[in-house]
């Protein structure tokens, strides 16, 4: 009975010493195997592996992946115009020589993310000191991301990593300054509107005067053209007046005494003070006279 457990027993750490001596190698790591602190191989190509048991040999893991550093705010720096710009931006990276960066941080992946915010850190400082707030905002945003891409990808492979892409996400003013910008372009603004609306009330006003410069000449137009066709009709009328009149005149005559007499004798409560002997009585006393 002893001599079986005892058996059980050794079975038991043999295979628990034979699984230490097994280890997997995902396809998303790199493997570093130690023996006694001393790095002996790196593996980079998945499957199954062995090595000596603990505390002979012992295994580290990195990320092979592509890794992202992304700062939760936005850093302050000082263009070449002594203002202050909020820019935000992302970096791409991934380790591709595990022996260095294992040197250089100790496999710590939160040391490594300080160090590569440093350099960015250092490398958007040195970009944007030399160019102005309108050359990093839009004309030349382009060329700051690869001039900063080409310095950070210099210092990163000296820690064993690779930059694959730096971008700027936001680039803005301080508060400050975003206040007096907006101001600036609000004063523009009102400035262009003021312009525009002058611009307009002249060309209104000049369009007013050519609509009443033609509405008074067009008026002038049609009243000498009124008057010369009442001309006309008055010359025609008594033409056509003398003609009739003319071929008895006194005809005429008695016809002018009973108009005159219509308009004398028109309301009862009229009174002329006239001299009966007057010719304006002449077709009274003898209205049968003349032909």
């Amino acid at each position: 009975m002893n001599k079986l457990i005892s058996t059980i027993i050794a079975i038991v750490i043999a295979l628990l010493i034979f699984s230490s001596t097994i280890f997997v190698v995902d396809q998303r790591y790199f493997a570093i195997v130690f023996a006694l602190g001393e790095m002996k191989t790196i593996i980079s190509e998945p499957g199954l592996h062995f090595k000596l048991p603990p505390p002979f040999q012992n295994v580290v893991y990195l990320d092979k992946r592509i890794l992202t550093i992304d700062s939760p705010e936005a850093d302050r720096f000082i263009t070449a115009e002594k203002k202050n710009i909020l820019v935000d931006s992302f970096v791409k990276w991934r380790i591709t020589d595990p022996k260095l960066y294992y040197i250089s941080f100790g496999g710590d992946e939160q040391r490594a993310r300080d160090r590569l915010n440093q350099i960015v850190k250092a490398a958007l400082n040195d970009e944007i000191t030399k160019r102005t707030v309108r050359e990093v905002i839009s004309g030349e945003r382009s060329k700051v991301m690869d001039a900063l891409q080409k310095k950070v990808a210099a210092e990163a492979t000296q820690i064993g990593v690779n930059i694959i892409d730096v971008r700027l996400k936001r680039v803005d003013y301080v508060d400050q300054i975003n206040n007096s910008v907006y101001d600036r372009m609000k004063a523009e603004r009102t400035r262009v509107a003021n312009e525009l609306r002058s611009t307009g009330y002249a060309e209104s006003e000049k369009i007013r005067a050519d609509a009443d410069k033609q509405s008074t000449v067009i008026l002038a137009e049609a009243y000498r053209d009124s008057e010369k066709l009442r001309g006309d009709g008055d010359a025609k009328a008594s033409r056509i007046y003398a003609q009739a009149f003319g071929q008895n005149p006194e005809f005429y005559r008695f016809y002018r005494s009973l108009e005159a007499y219509r308009y004398s004798f028109r309301n009862k409560t009229d009174v002329l003070v006239v001299d009966p002997n007057s010719d304006f009585f002449k077709y009274f006393k003898s209205p049968g006279q003349g032909k």
